[in-house]
């Protein structure tokens, strides 16, 4: 019996958070743990999950993309202040460079795949926040206290 991960989170202050309520979607048990965090945390002021996107240009095919960060937030911080986030939700493994292996293998190829593009999706998400004054986070299970 496997458990999938994906569906619509319903959230209980539908008031903070910013796109339609009723269409939020959840791709993983993160995703869907963060959501319940941001929907619940007091010092949220709004959220949205998948509302706006960012170009970017496909190392693979040299080609611009467009990307979908899984969070915006706006929150009032530690020092009182309001503070803008895009997060981004990913295993730890997908934030560091695959190992090299003595082996080419097709799993090896779709890792350094997947690294490529989210690289440049993040460098571009980086670049988008930077000049919004905003703040671009990658949360693992490390931050999301998941072991």
């Amino acid at each position: 019996m496997s458990r999938t991960y994906q569906g619509k989170f319903r959230p209980e202050n539908p008031s903070k958070y910013k796109g339609d309520p009723t269409n939020i979607v959840y791709r993983s048990g993160w995703e869907l743990r963060f959501m319940r965090y941001l929907d619940k945390h007091p010092n949220v002021v709004t959220w949205s999950s998948e509302e706006f996107f960012i170009v970017y240009r496909s190392p693979i095919d040299n080609k611009i993309h467009r990307y979908f960060p899984d969070f915006f937030v706006k929150l009032i911080n530690k020092d009182g202040k309001e503070e803008t986030l895009v997060v981004e939700i990913k295993p730890l493994y997908q934030t560091v460079p695959p190992e090299k292996k003595n082996k080419v293998t097709k799993t090896y190829l779709n890792e350094v795949r997947t690294y490529g593009i989210n690289s440049a999706k993040w460098k571009a998400a980086e670049e988008f926040c930077k000049d919004r004054g905003w703040q671009f986070r990658i949360m693992t299970e490390r931050e999301l206290g998941i072991k």
